[in-house]
């Protein structure tokens, strides 16, 4: 049996909100297989976004360890997981965050220049998954000529050019129709499960959370599985 890909230990984290504290982990744990996709089901503010930010090394825990990749995120410097952060995992933003003043091309290669990595064959890789998400023509094209459905396949693709261990996707088809929605789904079901690449995603949508391997939910500060059956359609 394969070694975890992440690994959550007596995670705790809590943010202070004014004269208050809110505590959104209490003794969290969790453990996810290489390949598994898992999908974290709740309401806006009940703690999904924190869990990616835990998994990338963006917050760390207040007690308690975060290991993704063997590597113990909360025991690296801020440097060492922002290198980690930029080789080993891939982001799917709700609002594409793709950067205005580059081109489709440039912002799928971004994660490969970022890397010291823009090889000839990676460059052959970003243009593979650019026709792949059916953009290979608009290559050239600017983010404010895409409709929203075509910048989220461009941000799948950015996420993916770099070969991560670790996807983590935050709502990414809360800003689009249910239609465009299913498309950018099907990508991922495409994309991302034919490369064993593991995924992490965020949601408050129960139609969405059935393509998951595994369904979460946060739950008196912990993770707790639900009873969503494993693979099945919207």
């Amino acid at each position: 049996m394969s070694a975890p890909l992440v690994e959550l230990k007596g995670i705790c984290k809590s943010f202070r909100e004014g004269e208050r504290e809110r505590t959104v982990f209490r003794d969290a744990s969790l453990v996810i297989a290489p390949g598994e996709w898992v999908f974290l089901l709740g309401r806006s503010g009940s703690g999904k976004s924190t869990l990616l930010n835990l998994l990338s090394g963006i917050d760390l825990p207040d007690r308690g360890e975060v290991v993704v990749d063997a590597k113990p995120l909360n025991r690296l410097s801020e440097r060492e997981r922002t290198l980690f952060r930029r080789n080993s995992i891939g982001f799917v933003f709700q609002f594409y965050n793709l950067i205005p003043t580059l081109s489709v091309a440039e912002n799928v290669l971004l994660p490969l220049e970022l890397n010291g990595k823009l090889t000839p064959a990676l460059r052959d890789r970003a243009r593979e998954l650019l026709d792949q998400v059916g953009l290979g023509e608009r290559a050239e094209s600017f983010p404010d000529r895409l409709s929203g459905g075509e910048q989220q396949r461009v941000a799948v693709a950015r996420a993916l050019v770099h070969r991560p261990k670790l996807v983590l996707a935050d709502e990414p088809t809360g800003n689009l129709d249910a239609e465009t929605g299913r498309q950018v789904l099907d990508l991922f079901q495409r994309l991302v499960r034919q490369t064993g690449t593991t995924m992490v995603l965020v949601t408050h949508s129960s139609e969405v959370a059935r393509l998951a391997d595994r369904v979460l939910t946060i739950r008196e500060g912990r993770l707790v599985e639900t009873g969503f059956e494993a693979g099945a359609n919207p």
